[in-house]
């Protein structure tokens, strides 16, 4: 058995259920829109922050580029005559910029004339890129690891030396080609300028930034268990096609980050090696502020759902007062006793419910006659004023549990909608009322014709003795019937009438449906359609 509950206990915990609800809903709607535009901020701010480290990378080659490129047109490196004048060169440049680890400048074959610090000096390097590549043109290597250079250059950190090639040919006053002048940076540039970057993001939480390469998609610099790893993501796909932008995707190690991406594609006459340039946060570490404040949400909207409980038992208690006692003259009413519903004044609402209690019990038999005149209007068809859907279903039931044997016949008229279409619908409501007026004439005592809607109409037809071929006769009478010609708007018109047949008797047929009868009848008219129309077929 289902409890009740008093008034005043259900009013008092739906509004601390009230409260309840809306800090969730509030809490999440808050959460929800703070999620976009966090997401949007900081997606952002990512999108910037790539694309400024991009514009730094860029604009570093581009000086580096310069400086060989300005380099190769110095006197002493178009002459191979003064070795020493060249080393000096080379010397003084690398140590104004420290991110040179190597310079050297080769003979037309590939040999080193002259070096920093003299390291490789007399190596043949031909079969290098940085020989080979430059020989008619500028050529920029991506990151690599140091081959030659790697047992030969200071390394106090131990680590795997990374260095990117710069190298130009050079040419005499003749402008004939006399070598190479080759330069392998430091990978550590790129850190320190990393470093420079991420230290004003130092409160940003979790932020790791990546230089993918321009060959094959593999992580040049970043955090240490992804270096030499392959990123294939949306973000690097997009940058690749020139975007600068942000997404929202998952790594490899399976958690999702806002990624803003860029391709560093160059500065002025530098080319750029197309890396692509990725700064991610953690959404988890993006979406904490949202958290804390939802935490608070929640923390106040409980205790004042508490406040609000006490308060709602206070104030339904004077609410329920006056109830109680329209309550009890109902319960009075209810046992048939003579009682007055007591009046009340103060609550307008309370008011208004004491005086419709009055008027209620003093309509309640006219009410009653009221129902059963709207039960016949919901039964009938509005335009025909023939019986519907709902009483054909009512009808052909009462007629399936009597254990009566009848017939069904669908109708459908053949013409109408052209009618309809030339005459206008006035036209085709006029025809379906004259139509109805002869199916009526037609269906036999005790039987029923009803319609369906549109040009369809259904005539049940009880018959105890061979209900098919009774059906069968009352329906080429319907159909001539229906052929002979209607005076619709002062003109004549005719239409075809096509019906399908179904047949009930209830020795063979005692568990079918009301729905299995019509659809029969409705699949025998559907063939009829097809076959011919103006017949009829069961």
């Amino acid at each position: 058995m289902k409890r009740s509950f008093s008034l005043q206990a259900l009013l008092s915990a739906s509004f601390a259920a009230l409260i309840i609800v809306l800090t969730i809903v509030l809490s999440v709607a808050i959460g929800h829109r703070f999620n976009e535009e966090v997401r949007s901020e900081i997606g952002n701010s990512l999108k910037e922050t790539s694309y400024i480290m991009a514009g730094k990378l860029d604009h570093y080659m581009w000086s580096r580029y310069g400086e060989v490129s300005m380099l190769s047109t110095l006197s002493e490196m178009r002459q191979t005559e003064d070795l020493d004048g060249q080393q000096q060169v080379l010397d003084r440049l690398k140590e104004k910029f420290p991110s040179f680890s190597w310079i050297g400048m080769t003979d037309k074959d590939g040999k080193v004339l002259s070096s920093t610090d003299g390291i490789l000096q007399g190596v043949d390097i031909s079969e290098r890129p940085v020989f080979k590549e430059a020989q008619e043109k500028t050529f920029i290597g991506d990151v690599h690891e140091a081959v030659l250079l790697a047992t030969l250059l200071p390394n106090p950190t131990g680590e795997v030396m990374k260095f990117v090639d710069i190298s130009t040919p050079v040419y005499n006053e003749e402008n004939e080609f006399i070598g190479v002048l080759a330069a392998h940076l430091s990978w550590e540039w790129a850190k320190e300028i990393e470093d420079s970057m991420m230290k004003p993001l130092q409160k940003r939480n979790s932020l790791d930034m990546f230089i993918v390469s321009g060959l094959d998609d593999t992580v040049l610099l970043g955090p240490e268990e992804d270096l030499g790893s392959m990123l294939q993501l949306t973000s690097v796909n997009e940058a690749r096609k020139g975007g600068n932008g942000w997404v929202l995707e998952k790594w490899p190690n399976g958690k999702e980050y806002l990624t803003g991406y860029v391709l560093a594609s160059g500065y002025k006459d530098y080319p750029g090696l197309d890396w692509v340039i990725l700064v991610r946060q953690p959404i988890d570490d993006a979406y904490a502020p949202i958290k804390e404040t939802q935490q608070f949400i929640y923390t106040f909207g409980f205790v004042l759902a508490g406040l609000l409980a006490i308060l709602g038992w206070i104030v339904a208690g004077k609410i329920t007062a006056p109830l109680k006692n329209i309550t009890s003259a109902a319960d009075q009413l209810r046992r048939g006793e003579q009682v007055t519903i007591p009046a009340h004044r103060g609550i307008k609402e309370i008011e208004v419910l004491s005086y419709s209690l009055k008027k209620l019990i003093s309509k309640l038999t006219r009410t009653e006659t009221a129902l059963e005149r709207m039960e016949d209007v919901a039964r009938r068809d509005h335009l025909t004023g023939l019986p519907n859907r709902i009483a054909l279903y009512a009808f052909i039931e009462e007629a399936i549990k009597g254990d009566l044997a009848f017939a069904v016949l669908y109708m459908d008229l053949d013409g109408f909608k052209k009618i309809n279409d030339h005459l206008g619908h006035e036209a085709g409501d006029i025809l379906l009322k004259a139509v109805s007026e002869r199916l009526n004439e037609a269906v036999l005592a005790g039987g029923m014709v009803a319609r369906m809607g549109g040009d369809e109409f259904v005539m049940v037809l009880p018959v105890t003795a061979n209900p098919q071929k009774e059906g069968m006769k009352i329906g080429e009478r319907i159909i001539t019937s229906i052929n002979n010609p209607f005076l619709v708007t002062g003109k004549g018109v005719s239409v075809g009438c096509s019906i399908g047949g179904a047949v009930c008797e209830p020795d063979i047929n005692v568990s079918i449906e009301v729905n299995e009868i019509i659809r029969s009848a409705d699949e025998a008219l559907y063939r009829v359609k097809r076959t011919g129309k103006n017949r009829i077929a069961f």
